[in-house]
């Protein structure tokens, strides 16, 4: 009896000392309860979709696609402080507290740099956005850069996700399949002898004046009409000036304010095409 006495008294010790050598890593969490979750579609234009949640006392969360020929989605996590440190961050899919039998289950791990907001892109953007569908909790898990020996928690609440979600969705399926890139620099042709853009051309141009019709970011549309080297040079002279006299139509259906350099046939308007 006396030794095993001494044995657990020993193995106490130990124990003490351990615990004490080894303090456990506390947690800071950030997440709005469920009176408190919001989600809002801020931006829903054929150029853009911008979907925000507001996380309290840490910031917001941002997911944003964008106009082009590629599906993408952006995720951003704009802090109030942006980070002191890079840290390596955990994304977990948590359950909520209503969930008390499932298991929380990791997405992946991703790196947040020093001095700039939290960025997830592609794949992972997407994943999230399922697993709030699904009514879970997203998580990111990251070392404090100001108390080595916490840990920050911050979550997307899936409370009054559903219809944001649902507007949102709309709004991808509307952007348009082009981005700026594919449309700032554009060679229109017109049919031989004519003044009328061939069908192709037609195509574009519809595309050109949609994406100024929704930019803000647009300052200045400039078009410069030419002929090729065939035919005199009267002739080809007039025809140019036929060209950049339909341009001057059209560019009036966009109901712009024109400026005109007639000798050369060449036409500048500002973005106000609406």
């Amino acid at each position: 009896m006396g030794k095993t006495t001494t044995s657990l008294c020993l193995a106490g010790a130990l124990l003490a000392v351990a615990t004490a050598s080894s303090p456990v890593m506390a947690n800071k969490q950030y997440v709005a309860t469920p009176a408190q979750s919001s989600w809002k579609v801020a931006v829903d234009t054929p150029l853009e979709c911008r979907m925000l949640h507001s996380i309290p006392n840490f910031g917001e969360a941002q997911f944003t696609s964008r106009a082009s020929k590629k599906i993408n989605l952006d995720f951003e996590l704009k802090m109030r402080r942006p980070m002191g440190e890079t840290r390596n961050v955990s994304l977990v899919s948590m359950p909520p507290r209503w969930m008390p039998g499932d298991a929380a289950e990791p997405i992946t791990k991703i790196t947040f740099f020093k001095q700039f907001d939290g960025y997830i892109g592609g794949q992972m953007a997407w994943a999230m956005l399922t697993e709030l569908e699904s009514g879970r909790y997203p998580t990111l898990s990251y070392q404090d850069w100001q108390h080595r020996n916490k840990r920050i928690e911050v979550g997307l609440s899936a409370v009054a996700f559903q219809t944001p979600y649902q507007q949102f969705s709309q709004c991808l399926d509307n952007l348009l399949p082009y981005s700026f890139d594919d449309i700032a620099f554009t060679i229109l042709h017109y049919d031989q002898d004519s003044d009328e853009l061939n069908k192709s051309s037609r195509q574009r141009l519809a595309q050109i004046t949609d994406f100024v019709r929704y930019s803000d970011d647009v300052d200045l549309v400039l078009v410069a009409t030419y002929t090729d080297s065939r035919g005199g040079k009267n002739v080809n002279q007039a025809l140019s000036e036929r060209r950049a006299r339909s341009w001057k139509r059209t560019l009036w259906k966009w109901d712009c304010q024109k400026k005109s350099d007639s000798g050369r046939g060449l036409w500048q308007a500002p973005s106000n095409c609406r």
